[in-house]
């Protein structure tokens, strides 16, 4: 194979591979391709519904396998590769969509196309803009990758919607608006040029005809003493390549399964001895059409090799990057294996610590729960209620018991105090669950944000559970902290405070002193008792207010930080070889992924290199 057919058949390679890797859009509509799929040029079939379309690519690939009949019979793209074997070797077919499946039977590939065509479109005259595709290996054929298209129709028939011959427009616009695409114009001979479908579409995209070749089907049918040189020649419609004659096969031929070989010689006798067409017969037929748009292909490869070459290098490049996210292979041996998995828990816990220290979100929550809902909980504690003058009386009255209390009630105070303290247990305690809850979802989210992890859900749920389990003791810890700050207040009163209150009670008596035979306990001074028992449980819960947080922080956040992976680390440490393998159990799409990663990476570079040969060549 010369330097130059081998890069032709490399895009036919690249072109299917971008298709059978993903490279192209997911619904395989042509509007979707990606920047690559669209500097490798190929070449476009169009043409009116019967115009011969299928012949002449049956006569290219030399194979009867189209589909055939009257109205519409391609409802769907066929992106067709040939692809040139060595002499000797066996015909076949491959689908895309069926790759496993060798077809050396082209009567089934017939089958194959229409059941394809089916399974989208059902049994009806619907079209469809998602391909097949379809390569067929022979030594009988060039390297070309072309695109059968329906043919273009003015008018609905029964099952079709009316919109159908726009719909069709568009679909085969989608492909020869490209401008590496190469369009094959087909028009019959036995009609007149000037209402061919196929050229007026072909004008629309390309004015000047620099990428459109003009194909004359069925010259054979030609009414006796008409000819079609004038189009042949460039007279009635002139491109700035040369039209190409083709004679199609008869139906007779094709009810009879005449030989394709056979065919294409009986299409040359036709051409040689023809007095019109004597003259042109060397730059006629399928055999010579088929060597003219692989030449044509050829310069445009030639032209478009430093574009393919740079789109190449950034595929290359992203698929080195995608590499790096998706991770590389992993090493069978244990050491290499626990290895990997604390690289992982390194990778995790920078972004867990991120998440607390500010440099991503969600930190900042563990702030609004000090500020926000500690406060918010600390004042609707109901002690409005509890130091009600009802409640005040009843609590000093039981702490006395049967003696009446002397000077001062302080077994009432002491008693309105403790149990009063006791209301603080619940924000405390409702603080360290709000900041365990969100150190918990920090950590779900730091697994799911760390990258390298994610090839690995077997691995992801024991470093979650783990994780879990620490900060379930950071948690009762934080607990037992809390509340023993708040049963400390309680135990011991600040002494200060109190000792206030009796020179508070004197002066108010020295200036407003009370009747020897008034009562001293009346409601105000219950009243008093409840205002001085709120102003201690106010101090308090200011005191509070500060040392919760402060605890919270020092047994689970400061913790959290410190000795998250501490138990996981001590239960990786008695794990065996089978057992660490058993933790690196990829999720089988990363696994898919990669694989296919590896693969578009071998595809590129193989074509960079053969590339930058044949241009090094020329």
């Amino acid at each position: 194979m010369k330097p130059m057919e081998n890069v032709i058949e490399l895009v036919n390679r690249i072109q299917r591979a971008c298709t059978v890797l993903g490279d192209h859009g997911g619904d395989g509509a042509a509007a979707s391709l990606p920047a690559l799929w669209e500097a490798l040029p190929s070449v476009a079939v169009v043409g009116g519904q019967s115009s011969g379309k299928s012949s002449v690519l049956e006569s290219i690939v030399g194979r009867d396998f189209l589909p055939r009949g009257s109205g519409i019979v391609t409802r769907r793209p066929l992106v067709l590769q040939l692809h040139k074997t060595n002499e000797g070797q066996e015909d076949y077919a491959q689908f895309l969509h069926n790759p496993k499946r060798r077809f050396t039977d082209f009567a089934l590939v017939r089958k194959e196309i229409e059941d394809e065509t089916d399974r989208l479109t059902g049994r009806t005259k619907q079209i469809s803009p998602v391909p097949i595709h379809l390569s067929i290996y022979s030594p009988k054929v060039v390297n070309l990758t072309l695109i059968d298209l329906p043919g273009l129709t003015k008018v609905a028939i029964d099952g079709q919607p009316e919109s159908i011959a726009q719909d069709i427009e568009n679909m085969v616009h989608l492909y020869v608006d490209k401008p590496n695409c190469i369009i094959l114009a087909i028009s019959p001979a036995n009609q007149d040029i000037a209402t061919s479908d196929a050229i007026k579409l072909a004008r629309d995209v390309d004015p000047t005809g620099e990428r459109t070749f003009g194909v004359l089907t069925k010259l054979d049918l030609m009414d006796k003493g008409t000819d079609a040189l004038d189009v042949l020649e460039g007279r009635a419609y002139r491109l700035q390549h040369p039209w190409v004659g083709i004679v199609n096969r008869s139906q007779a031929d094709i009810n009879k399964n005449v030989d394709m070989i056979l065919a294409r010689r009986k299409e040359q006798e036709f051409f040689e001895s023809s007095p019109e067409y004597a003259h042109l017969a060397s730059r006629m037929g399928s055999e010579y059409l088929a060597k003219l748009l692989s030449q044509q292909l050829e310069a445009v490869i030639r032209a478009r090799i430093p574009s393919i070459t740079s789109l190449i290098n950034k595929t290359i490049d992203d698929l080195e990057s995608e590499m790096d996210h998706l991770g590389r292979p992993i090493g069978s041996d244990a050491g290499a294996q626990l290895y990997l998995i604390l690289e992982l828990c390194r990778a995790f816990d920078k972004i867990f610590k991120e998440h607390l220290d500010g440099g991503r979100s969600g930190g900042d929550r563990i702030y609004g729960v000090f500020n926000n809902q500690l406060p918010a909980a600390l004042l609707k504690l109901p002690f409005d209620r509890y130091l009600s003058l009802q409640n005040v009386k009843r609590v000093v009255s039981q702490a006395d018991g049967y003696q009446p209390h002397l000077i001062a009630p302080e077994q009432g105070y002491r008693r309105l105090i403790e149990s009063g303290l006791n209301y603080f247990r619940g924000p405390a305690e409702a603080s360290v669950d709000a900041v365990h809850n969100v150190l918990k979802e920090l950590v779900r989210k730091s697994i799911g944000e760390t990258e390298e992890l994610r090839r690995f859900p077997t691995l992801q749920r024991e470093l979650a559970a783990a994780c879990y389990h620490s900060l379930e003791r950071f948690r009762e810890d934080g607990r037992k902290t809390t509340v023993r700050l708040v049963d400390m207040e309680a135990t011991y009163l600040t002494v200060e405070f109190f000792r206030k209150l009796p020179q508070e009670v004197d002066r108010a008596g020295t200036e407003n002193p009370p009747s020897p035979s008034s009562d001293r306990y009346t409601d105000t001074h219950f009243r008093r008792i409840a205002s001085n028992v709120s102003s201690y449980i106010g101090m308090v819960s200011d005191t509070l207010k500060n040392t919760i947080p402060k605890a919270v922080v020092h047994c689970q956040v400061r913790e959290a930080k410190r000795s998250l992976l501490n138990y996981f680390y001590t239960q990786l440490g008695v794990k065996d070889a089978t057992q660490l393998s058993l933790l690196l159990d990829e999720d089988p799409t990363v696994m898919d992924r990669r694989q296919q990663c590896f693969k578009r990476l071998e595809l590129y570079k193989s074509a960079r290199d053969e590339i930058d040969a044949v241009s090094w060549s020329h």
